[in-house]
């Protein structure tokens, strides 16, 4: 095979890998910027606050040394969901459940289906149980933005890298000498 068809083979093929690191570079900002701006745009439609300082819900100790560098602002963020969902929503429905959980509740519950008290227990264990798996979901696709926009930043950078050494490729391809021969 003769060197220049090598450099030839090896240019477009450079010249293909910087394609495809550039466009999924490209499709990998475009899902970090729809992954981020969808959940900050959810959150911001719920308008959830968290307490503010000196409220009597900070005065927790299992609540506030995760919700205070937050208190009073609006819950926007992947991160800030979950905070609040698992240091917020999650000790209050210890609390209320007495450390059950909603199916636990529930069963008792079904077990005694005269008990009203019980019964309103269930009810908003299964709602607050319900706004912290939305919670930790908005924060789980944060996580996946978080991964993208680092992928992200990895493929534009060996794109880069793969286009400077296709350029340096296409040099030496102009430049070796068409007869000589390697792997012969």
């Amino acid at each position: 095979m003769r060197r220049r068809t090598l450099d030839y083979l090896l240019t477009w093929v450079g010249a293909l890998l910087t394609v495809a690191l550039l466009g999924a570079g490209g499709l990998l900002l475009w899902g970090y910027s729809f992954a981020t701006s969808t959940v900050h745009t959810q959150m911001a439609a719920q308008k959830i606050y968290f307490p503010a300082k000196g409220s009597t819900e900070l005065a927790n100790p299992l609540i506030k040394p995760f919700l205070t560098p937050y208190a009073g602002q609006e819950l926007l963020t992947g991160q800030e969901a979950e905070v609040y969902a698992d240091h917020f929503i999650a000790v209050h429905l210890s609390e209320l459940g007495g450390g059950l959980t909603y199916s636990q509740l529930s069963a008792k519950a079904m077990a005694d289906p005269t008990n009203k008290t019980l019964a309103s227990q269930v009810q908003t264990m299964f709602q607050g149980t319900m706004l912290r798996s939305t919670l930790l979901t908005a924060y789980a696709f944060s996580v996946f933005a978080i991964i993208g926009l680092w992928s992200m930043i990895a493929c534009f950078i060996l794109g880069i890298l793969m286009l400077i050494l296709t350029l340096l490729g296409l040099r030496h391809y102009k430049v070796v000498d068409p007869e000589v021969e390697i792997l012969s």
